[in-house]
């Protein structure tokens, strides 16, 4: 397991660390959470990531889709979807 102070970071421990699952946020200093996800799809591909941001729009949750991203919660929700949503993950090898 592994924490990340920015995207630039997150890459690294990815990279390092080859998680089985990524959380990554849409804003991050240094790198944007889409860019990070489309540098760790390249670098760790069996790594599934999943984005829990602020934003709740949907053109967002689509970004993150389209940058490889497995799922994506708003952080007001993750109270009751994150833990489901790392079950789906683990069942989407």
């Amino acid at each position: 397991m592994g924490e990340a102070i920015d995207g630039l970071d997150a890459v690294e421990k990815a990279q390092e660390l080859q998680p089985d699952v990524v959380l990554l946020d849409i804003s991050m200093p240094r790198l944007n959470g889409l860019e990070a996800a489309e540098r760790i799809r390249a670098i760790a591909p069996l790594s599934r990531i999943l984005f829990v941001s602020v934003e709740r729009s949907a053109d967002f949750a689509e970004a993150a889709i389209a940058a490889g991203a497995k799922g994506y919660i708003p952080k007001a929700d993750v109270e009751s979807k994150l833990l489901p949503a790392l079950d789906a993950l683990r069942l989407k090898k």
